[in-house]
């Protein structure tokens, strides 16, 4: 699939942007657990994912990881750019979930066509609204709800994203992703057995009751 199907301003290129565009974007494939981009260290460009899956997340200085939102086929990575964007500064993560194809679009290609672009500036802006947007109802998670309805949302989120009941995910994968030690994890795991919403084997979740687990998570279901 070419790249013109991933970006909606296309039709609104000049013929030259366009032909700019397709020069300078080039094709990636990475493998399930690559660093894609590094925080501040790198500035590796626009990503736009053709199939696979990205997690992007944060690291607190005492290697504590929190994931901020996932990036699936036909999603838009900007803060791999974000040396672009010069009022904001984010020290994010991007890991490869699964192995990913995905095209990049150099930094400096696209910030010149924001500045040529309305069009271009404005679907970035938007998309800047809704990431930020994302984050700031994670941290409503973090601050005001309890980590038994986040782990519950976070189970059926994984669900969906493997059209599974039975997930194949380790307690410290679990607690990277929200952010929390993995004994507390396994303490609420044991609390959602208890509760029978889910069944818990070696290397593996499975969801027994969805109903009573999407009770459990209704606070933190978006």
């Amino acid at each position: 699939m070419s790249i013109e199907t991933y970006l909606p301003f296309w039709q609104k290129l000049t013929p030259t942007q366009r032909e700019t565009l397709s020069r300078a974007a080039t094709t990636h494939r990475v493998q399930r657990g690559t660093i894609v981009h590094n925080g501040s260290e790198d500035c590796v460009g626009l990503l736009l994912i053709v199939s696979g899956q990205l997690r992007a997340f944060i690291l607190s200085d005492e290697g504590k990881e929190i994931t901020l939102y996932r990036l699936l086929s036909r999603d838009i990575c900007l803060f791999s750019a974000s040396c672009m964007l010069n009022s904001i500064q984010f020290d994010i993560s991007i890991e490869a979930e699964q192995d990913t194809t995905f095209y990049k679009i150099p930094t400096k290609v696209y910030h010149h066509l924001m500045q040529e672009s309305a069009p271009v500036a404005n679907y970035t802006n938007e998309l800047i609204s809704a990431r930020f947007s994302d984050v700031m109802w994670l941290m409503d998670q973090i601050l005001y709800k309890r980590l038994d309805s986040r782990l519950a949302a976070f189970l059926l989120e994984e669900s969906a994203l493997t059209g599974a009941t039975e997930l194949k995910i380790t307690h410290d994968a679990i607690a990277r992703h929200l952010g929390s030690a993995r004994e507390v994890v396994t303490r609420m795991l044991k609390y959602l057995h208890s509760e029978g919403a889910v069944t818990l084997s070696r290397g593996s979740i499975t969801i027994a009751d969805e109903k009573k687990l999407r009770g459990l998570a209704q606070e933190s279901l978006r």
